[in-house]
């Protein structure tokens, strides 16, 4: 993890260590990427997998700890619907209305800090994690 100057991380980089720790552990799990980090008018979309032939929506989400819930609790539906749209743009862009999708969470928590440096992640990865 590229740390900032003052050598404790901020926010964008805390949340880019715990998207690439989300990365590797889908990876590991025989996932492929597709898209990183896709941008479009409706929002973004943190990880864009294949899981054999489904394409695989997944939302990346951090807490410290756990003591206000996970991040997974934090995606309301104003949030699930920013994701449907922006995977929906996705699909149009890239002619694969056709094909199977579903919508995932990684909710990664810091389980200690040392020298308040990320050290450590606990991962929780929710497939299918809500109704499109």
């Amino acid at each position: 993890m590229v740390i900032s100057q003052t050598n404790t991380p901020n926010t964008r980089e805390i949340g880019s260590h715990a998207e690439n720790c989300a990365l590797k552990y889908l990876l590991e799990q025989g996932l492929k990427l597709i898209k990183r980090n896709y941008h479009c008018k409706c929002g973004e979309i943190d990880l864009i997998m294949a899981d054999n032939k489904i394409i695989v929506f997944v939302e990346v989400r951090y807490r410290k700890n756990t003591h206000y819930g996970s991040g997974a609790e934090t995606i309301d539906f104003r949030k699930q619907k920013k994701l449907l749209a922006s995977a929906t743009h996705f699909l149009q862009n890239k002619r694969m209305l056709d094909r199977f999708c579903r919508f995932d969470v990684i909710s990664v928590c810091q389980e200690q800090a040392i020298n308040n440096q990320t050290e450590n992640f606990q991962i929780n990865w929710i497939p299918n994690a809500f109704q499109a």
